[in-house]
């Protein structure tokens, strides 16, 4: 198989657009810069927020300026197209039928991964447009996993350390984030999904254990395998 050229539709948000850029080239096996992905990147601030239009707070669709950015990736030469944003996916099927090229699917190459390492009870800590959409439950019930949802109370400091820390540029609140680790853990999870791209990096900075299913980390490398690259070992 011909190695392929990686688009990547960022800016949703933009420290997760770097992360998963930088993970890209640190999971790939390479001994020199031409054995690293191809890959053509954007950082769309612009993309309207996701969660605000779910929840109706917004009427600013971000769904034609992602595909806008996905037809100028395709132009410029991607071939596989990935979206570093997990309540992006809840507009999946609109973005891949406006899409020139194969987009990964994050959320379902998560729940595929979470039954890999034989989980059942999986947890879900994303934004309350994704777990208002029901994306990753849907993705749970294909690979027959039991979600799991925070509280009401639990999912606003979810949302807090989302929006409050780390799209604000900030470090995660520890004493936030124990309450949430212990609501999850006391619910019977053996996995606990990052299904926020902004988690991902409270994972990095943190140094959180494997117990945390990493859905940037995921699509990261899948997308170094569907471009017909290899993992680093």
């Amino acid at each position: 198989m011909g190695k392929k050229t990686l688009g990547i539709v960022g800016g949703v948000g933009p420290l997760a657009t770097m992360f998963i850029g930088e993970m890209i080239v640190r999971r790939t096996k390479a001994a020199k810069d031409q054995d690293h992905v191809n890959s053509i990147i954007t950082n769309n601030t612009r993309i309207p927020d996701r969660t605000a239009f779910i929840m109706g707070r917004s009427d600013d669709n971000p769904v034609p300026v992602m595909i806008d950015d996905m037809v100028k990736l395709s132009s410029i030469g991607a071939e596989i197209i990935i979206i570093p944003c997990n309540t992006a996916h809840t507009f999946y099927d609109e973005l891949q039928m406006g899409s020139p090229v194969p987009v990964i699917h994050m959320i379902r190459e998560t729940m595929k991964r979470a039954a890999q390492q034989g989980a059942v009870k999986v947890g879900v800590l994303a934004t309350t447009g994704t777990v208002t959409s029901k994306v990753y439950q849907q993705a749970a019930n294909e690979y027959g996993l039991e979600p799991v949802l925070p509280s009401p109370e639990i999912q606003e400091k979810v949302m807090s350390i989302i929006y409050d820390n780390v799209k604000a540029g900030k470090n995660a609140d520890k004493d936030t984030w124990r309450e949430i680790v212990n609501h999850m853990e006391n619910q019977g999870c053996d996995r606990v999904v990052l299904g926020c791209t902004e988690l991902s990096i409270v994972k990095k900075e943190m140094d959180l254990p494997d117990f945390y299913l990493d859905s940037l980390i995921v699509l990261a490398e899948t997308a170094i395998l569907s471009c017909g690259y290899e993992l680093a070992e």
